[in-house]
């Protein structure tokens, strides 16, 4: 009966009547939109029949497509769209059924046409937001149809742009349509995210070329001058500034793993291009997820090729830059932990030539350039990182650095360096150092208490007592950096004496409570570091460019009235080391020693403003450039320096004198009697690392002046006649009496070394005990107790009660007194 019926058009259901009367008789007329208000109002007044009105326009447009009626399948899609925009009823649902039913069957056909015009009814739908949820319905179909459309290969340009396009608009339907109904498929599921992220990679990785698709590019559109590229970017950053935490690594993972299959880490272009969208359009306080999915993949990528690690770090360079400060998440060390990891493992493969030790055969070829590049890399990605960091973290990452940096122990003896593996600790240790290097840079504390305490402080200044050059120029660097608060560092370059220093324009503070503590504290390690790098043979103009950096952002930063008598005290000690000479230091290094000692005194009287103490050293500067330039930066630190040979005499007028600077200082308020004291560096456990000669003749020189002072020394050597035959002789005899004073020195030195320290306790008991008794003697001499008002005073026993010693005022030997 119901086949019956429809034979006859007036008894077929109402329905099924209203969606026929919408199709003209020809196709190029469009829908009848009379006929179309009278479908929309029937669908709106009878709900329960807009699922039947669905399924019949479903069945009409799969026999057209069959049929190849594109023109009624056109207007079928316009006839759903339009029943879609103006029905919000609790029975749409069957009808959306219907409808993606209709658009799967366009986006399984070959024609563009029919693709790209499901595609738009699909956006359209995208952007309705439906009253009721469906807990059934599926768009992996969807997805994956997208995603095959993006990555269309047709012959014609245009018709794969339209393609292209049409497909990632798609996508950005999916995504709208399911990002945030948490009863429909989760998009943010690996198999989902694993084909729309690629896809919209392969796009933004398209670049095409700028060719007009139109005879008039005025006058297209701007939507037809989209190209896929542009469109792919901004459905990706709409992708990821949806992304909620739990979802950030499911839409990262897949970009790391197109990168890989793609080999898009070596240019390193687009790597960087993609993820500075990534970390622009994420939420700030996701950040963290981003690094920590990038060091992960570096860690994995272990041992690939330099060039792919290389990338991967430059990503994260870029990556650190952009996060927000703090951001890098609660595992700071642990980021920090896995560049130095990768660090270590780079130097290994350099070393080595291959990425695994246990491997003879087929391991790939290492290029040393290569692995360089890599290494300079990461060192600029701990900058980065530490540069989003705020001060108290920078302060920890420093210490950790620091930990990692293999220093020699103190148990260790000279006889050790040069054992195999040294060239790779070396590696490690400059490495190390230039990262620590790239943290110090632009880090400002108000408190160097805290930006520089004994646990960073100790180890890095004993790596300056080590032989490599380069090691102790890194170590200057790393404490100018932190030392210079305001600026100053780059107007001491180059090495030069002006007559005004206000052309500098240095910016100059009152010292602290805090920065006072910091210099009583650690000064004396200060001043020793830099008295012994100026002995160095080794050093070159960067080195003395450093000390004097040194010298004067100490003057500037740290310095109150103590802190520059004790400056002044260590530039005529420099002066007298390299005077002497005991060292035998080249005459390049004595002239360049002179030099820096020149330049800061220059400096350090006019921040002082005593106008006595200025024109001496302008007395002797003038006199230098006369008689002597080879001792001022200008000629030191030229290209072709012109030296002296003969430094062993050199005039009074060419030196700075300590007698006139302490008088002329003394007169205007300074300590005189602390800079009348020359400056003799403390001698510490650190000097075994130092391997240096100078560093025991120190020590022995103090054991020395300690034995000659001893009361062991009863016998009094009778004044000698100074004569012309006893002066002949002193020289005669010179050498072979510095031999002997030297291994005099030598044995006194191994003793108080290698002794036990019983049997040096009890050689200084017995002479302190020595000493105590002839101080006794003289006391009893010399002091006599005053008389008491009721007579003298005796003991219990009736004796006369003798006056006892204070403690302050008893004399021990330098050796018992810490």
């Amino acid at each position: 009966m119901y086949g019956v019926c429809g034979c006859c058009g007036a008894l077929r259901p109402r329905y099924k009547r209203l969606v026929d009367n919408i199709f003209p008789e020809d196709p190029e007329d469009g829908l009848v939109k009379v006929n179309m208000e009278k479908l929309t109002f029937y669908a709106l007044s009878a709900p329960e029949k807009l699922d039947r009105i669905g399924a019949y326009l479903s069945e009409r447009l799969c026999r057209d497509v069959a049929r190849h009626r594109i023109g009624h399948v056109c207007i079928a899609m316009e006839a759903l769209d339009q029943l879609l925009m103006a029905c919000h009823c609790q029975s749409i649902n069957l009808f959306v059924e219907s409808f993606l039913k209709m658009v799967a069957k366009l986006l399984e056909t070959d024609k563009p046409s029919l693709q790209i015009l499901g595609t738009n009814s699909f956006v359209k739908f995208a952007n309705i937001e439906e009253d009721t949820a469906s807990y059934h319905r599926s768009y992996d179909f969807f997805v994956s149809r997208f995603s095959e459309m993006c990555h269309s290969s047709h012959e014609d340009p245009e018709e794969r742009r339209r393609i292209r396009m049409a497909g990632i608009k798609g996508l950005q339907g999916v995504v709208r349509k399911t990002v945030n109904d948490e009863l429909q498929a989760n998009i943010w599921e690996p198999q989902h995210m694993d084909k729309i992220v690629p896809s919209l990679l392969f796009n933004l990785q398209q670049i095409e070329k700028p060719e007009s698709r139109s005879p008039s590019p005025l006058q297209t559109t701007e939507k037809e001058r989209e190209s896929p590229a542009e469109l792919a970017e901004r459905c990706f950053r709409e992708l990821l500034g949806r992304a909620a935490y739990g979802n950030i690594k499911n839409a990262i993972k897949p970009v790391l793993m197109h990168l890989d299959n793609h080999s898009l880490w070596e240019p390193k272009l687009f790597a960087v291009h993609c993820f500075k969208i990534i970390m622009y359009s994420i939420q700030p306080q996701h950040s963290h997820l981003v690094i920590q999915q990038l060091l992960g993949h570096l860690d994995a990528n272990s041992k690939s090729a330099a060039a792919v690690r290389a990338g991967i770090v430059e990503v994260l360079s870029e990556a650190a830059i952009i996060a927000a400060s703090g951001s890098v998440g609660p595992t700071v060390l642990e980021v920090f932990n896995t560049l130095l990891r990768q660090l270590r493992l780079s130097i290994d493969y350099e070393l080595t030539g291959r990425y695994d030790s246990a491997m003879n055969i087929g391991f790939k070829t290492i290029k040393e350039h290569e692995e360089r590049r890599f290494q300079e890399g990461v060192i600029k990605t701990i900058g980065s990182f530490a540069n989003t960091l705020p001060a108290y973290q920078r302060s920890e990452v420093m210490l950790f650095i620091m930990s990692k940096v293999p220093l020699p122990s103190f148990h260790h003896n000279a006889a050790d360096v040069g054992k195999p593996g040294d060239d790779r600790i070396r590696l490690i240790q400059i490495m190390l150092l230039k990262s620590l290097l790239q943290v110090s840079i632009g880090f400002k504390s108000n408190n160097m208490l805290a930006a520089l305490p004994s646990s960073f402080l100790d180890p890095l200044l004993s790596a300056a007592l080590m032989d490599d050059m380069d090691i102790r120029l890194f170590v200057l660097e790393i404490l100018i950096s932190l030392i210079d608060r305001h600026g100053n560092r780059n107007k001491f370059l180059p090495i030069r004496i002006l007559p005004d220093i206000s052309v500098f324009k240095l910016r100059v503070e009152k010292c602290s409570r805090q920065d006072t503590l910091f210099m009583k504290k650690h000064c004396q390690q200060l001043y020793r570091h830099i008295y012994l790098g100026c002995k160095e043979e080794s050093n070159s103009y960067y080195h003395y460019e450093a000390l004097y950096a040194m010298l004067a952002l100490i003057s500037l930063e740290l310095a109150n009235e103590e802190v520059v008598v004790d400056l002044i005290r260590l530039s005529l000690a420099l002066q007298e080391l390299v005077l002497t000479n005991e060292d035998n230091l080249p005459v390049y290094n004595r002239c360049a020693v002179h030099a820096v000692t020149a330049a800061y005194l220059n400096l350090i009287s006019q921040l002082t403003t005593v106008p006595a103490f200025c024109q001496h050293i302008h007395e002797v500067i003038e006199m230098r450039q006369k008689e002597a330039p080879y001792l001022l930066p200008e000629e030191v630190f030229a290209e072709k320096p012109r030296l002296s040979k003969c430094m062993d005499r050199l005039e009074t007028e060419l030196l700075f004198l300590q007698s006139k600077i302490c008088e002329v200082l003394g007169g205007s308020g300074y300590n005189s009697e602390r800079l009348c004291t020359p400056y003799i560096p403390q001698v510490t456990d650190e000097d075994r690392l130092s391997k240096r000669k100078s560093i025991g003749e120190t020590i022995s020189l103090q054991v020395e002046v300690e034995s000659r002072n001893s009361p062991e020394k009863e016998e009094k050597t009778p004044a000698e006649e100074i004569t012309f035959e006893t002066l002949k002789k002193a020289i005669v005899d010179s050498v072979a009496m510095e031999e002997q004073e030297r291994e005099r020195r030598r044995q006194v030195v191994e003793k108080f070394r290698k002794a036990p320290f019983e049997e040096i306790a009890a050689h200084c008991g017995a002479r302190a005990t020595m000493l105590q008794s002839k101080l006794n003697q003289i006391f009893e001499i010399t002091i006599r107790p005053p008389p008491s008002p009721s007579g003298t005073i005796t003991a219990a026993y009736g004796q006369q009660q003798s006056r006892s010693i204070p403690v302050y005022e008893m004399k021990f030997p330098d050796l018992c007194v810490y």
